[in-house]
């Protein structure tokens, strides 16, 4: 199976992300639904503690629909961001 592999960089309060989303990280076959893999890190300047991730890198599988539901791997990150309180995010 190819994966398909998809990368976002933004500004977050002056720190630039880099958001690495792959959509279908294992197959509808075993939970049901597509159940993707997202991975959030601070690139500039490297390692800068994020609200939900204190050494700037976070991974996690996630389902795609909830990403989809979000507007996409980058809204979802900042709905990620507005859930732990702060502000700044996509503009």
């Amino acid at each position: 199976m190819s994966r398909r592999t998809e990368r976002y960089r933004f500004d977050w309060n002056g720190i630039l992300l880099e958001v690495i989303f792959e959509p279908q990280w294992l197959p509808p076959a075993i939970l049901g639904e597509d159940v993707a893999h997202l991975k959030v890190r601070s690139i500039y300047p490297t390692d800068v503690p994020l609200p939900f991730a204190k050494h700037g890198c976070f991974s996690s599988t996630v389902l795609a629909s909830s990403v989809t539901a979000a507007g996409g791997p980058v809204n979802y990150v900042d709905v990620m961001l507005a859930a732990e309180g702060v502000a700044g995010g996509v503009a």
